[in-house]
């Protein structure tokens, strides 16, 4: 099996995501390893880096995501929803990600994932959240 590229793997990371939000929602213990090894055959760091980074700023992510939701809050979303809305913040605030990249990486999963207006949701926080970034620096 090759290298899988960098979309391949933010769909593993998604599906990571998935589970340990079931286990936290449910307050099943788990290990961030064991999940990432069930889905992750091959060691990648990609995928560690950003699993690890995310559950880390898991609650400053929500509340950026909260504050840009418009009456809505990420724990309404569905587990893949609120597991790509995540991935895309982190990748925004968090790494050297190319922020139209990880923007466009988090809506075409959406695409595929989620449903039409919360696809819309997505992309209307992450939008905010480059504008409120690229105003800032």
């Amino acid at each position: 099996m090759g290298q899988m590229n960098r979309s391949e793997l933010r769909k593993k990371i998604m599906t990571i995501l998935y589970q340990i939000n079931i286990y936290q929602t449910g307050k099943i213990a788990y290990s961030i390893d064991d999940v990432i090894k069930e889905v992750m055959v091959i060691d990648n760091e990609f995928v560690k880096d950003t699993v690890y980074g995310i559950l880390t700023y898991q609650v400053d992510i929500d509340e950026v995501a909260d504050q840009y939701l418009n009456d809505w809050t990420i724990s309404r979303l569905g587990n893949t929803d609120r597991a790509i809305l995540r991935m895309g913040i982190y990748e925004l605030l968090y790494t050297d990600s190319p922020e139209v990249v990880a923007i466009n990486e988090a809506v075409e999963l959406a695409k595929v994932y989620s449903d039409d207006s919360v696809r819309k949701m997505i992309n209307g926080v992450l939008d905010k959240v480059y504008h409120h970034k690229v105003d800032h620096e």
